[in-house]
């Protein structure tokens, strides 16, 4: 029997456009393995709307989505809202491919959660978690997992404690990174080596989140990336693939636009005890949080040290590109991740009928305790 698979891209997020490319790829992808698949596209303005004859990204840009229905959720099915009684298409499985945003961050995974749709993407817990940089090195450390050293700084601490942020930062030792807390994709990450420039840098951060994270920065690091999911209970790792920049830091314009000297090895060339740690720190995270879904884990190496550096619960492309060398065998891999996932027995509610006898059932009764 075909599935109807819901794919949800888009939302308030400085990673939109990016997501509307993640979204349509893997709607192709689903469409081409046979699966009836409605496009979701959440506009920055909020909502929801059914893009059902969307076939690529240009069907995306402003002048052209508005002619999309608007939708709701109501328990499995999408309801069109211009006819409120009726069912607009029946969830078997949802695929969350927002980047950042209330997509990423927990809240798309909790609306599809009440309404007791099925998910292949990680859940509420993992992605607020991983969503915020600052929580995420709390979990790690707690992991024993190696981080780079850092400072977290709210935009109120900043506004009232300027000099103990310079203080404590010099500390860590300049250079730093600042980065936002919350956001991905490179955006709003400066290289400080002093403190004017590091005012620069919390200036940007904060005009884009409500904290940022302050880091040693390490000259001499190598950017590796590694991808992982759960099937039939056993962990699958990516090859792992270096990454390389032309600049301090590989930047958006690097990723997705096509500029500077940006280019990656895959597999990266490491030594066989450096990879080792690499999959088994990740391979901890998977276990301990019970993650969900395809993931990407960037690392820093430096010398013989490796460091954890974020969780991506929602990768760019969803890293099919590190299972697969070509199209077809990443959609395969993604399909057998939704047979897995829509094959799952749904949990109990116990139903305590508590209302039900009568002890609750006046205002006194109320008060009792």
């Amino acid at each position: 029997m075909r599935k109807n698979i819901a794919v949800f891209f888009g939302g308030r997020s400085n990673e939109h456009e990016v997501s509307v490319i993640t979204g349509m790829l893997a709607v192709n992808l689903l469409r081409g393995a046979g699966y009836r698949v409605m496009p979701v596209y959440l506009p920055k303005k909020g909502g929801m709307l059914i893009a059902e004859n969307a076939r690529g990204v240009d069907d995306f840009r402003r002048d052209r989505y508005e002619k999309f229905e608007e939708a709701i959720l109501y328990k499995k099915s999408l309801i069109n809202l211009r006819k409120p009684k009726r069912i607009k298409f029946s969830i078997d499985c949802a695929l969350n491919c927002c980047h950042g945003g209330q997509g990423e961050d927990g809240t798309l995974s909790a609306l599809l959660h009440w309404n007791g749709v099925l998910s292949v993407s990680p859940d509420t817990a993992v992605s607020a978690m991983f969503m915020d940089k600052s929580l995420s090195k709390i979990a790690l450390r707690g992991l024993h997992i190696p981080v780079i050293e850092d400072l977290t700084v709210y935009e109120e601490k900043w506004e009232t404690a300027r000099e103990e942020v310079f203080a404590e930062t010099k500390v860590l030792g300049y250079p730093v990174i600042v980065k936002p807390c919350s956001l991905g994709s490179s955006i709003g990450i400066r290289v400080a080596r002093d403190e004017k420039e590091l005012a620069d840098a919390l200036a940007l951060a904060f005009e884009l989140d409500h904290g940022a994270l302050i880091e040693k920065y390490l000259t001499d690091k190598r950017d590796i990336n590694c991808a992982a999911c759960v099937l039939n209970g056993k962990i699958i790792f990516s090859p792992l693939e270096e990454v390389f920049s032309s600049e301090d830091i590989l930047s958006f314009s690097e990723k997705y636009e096509g500029t500077g000297e940006r280019t990656s090895c895959i597999p990266a060339e490491l030594d066989v005890d450096i990879a080792d740690k690499i999959k088994a720190y990740l391979e901890l995270v998977c276990k301990s949080f019970q993650v969900r879904g395809i993931v990407r884990a960037d690392f820093l190496v430096s010398g013989e040290e490796v460091y954890f550096n974020e969780l991506n619960t929602v990768p760019g492309s969803l890293a099919l590109y590190l299972f697969g060398k070509t199209l077809t065998e990443g959609r395969d891999f993604l399909v057998r991740l939704i047979e897995e996932v829509c094959a799952e027995e749904e949990k109990s509610v116990v139903e305590t009928n508590l209302l039900e006898g009568g002890i609750f059932g006046s205002p006194k009764g109320c008060k009792r305790r």
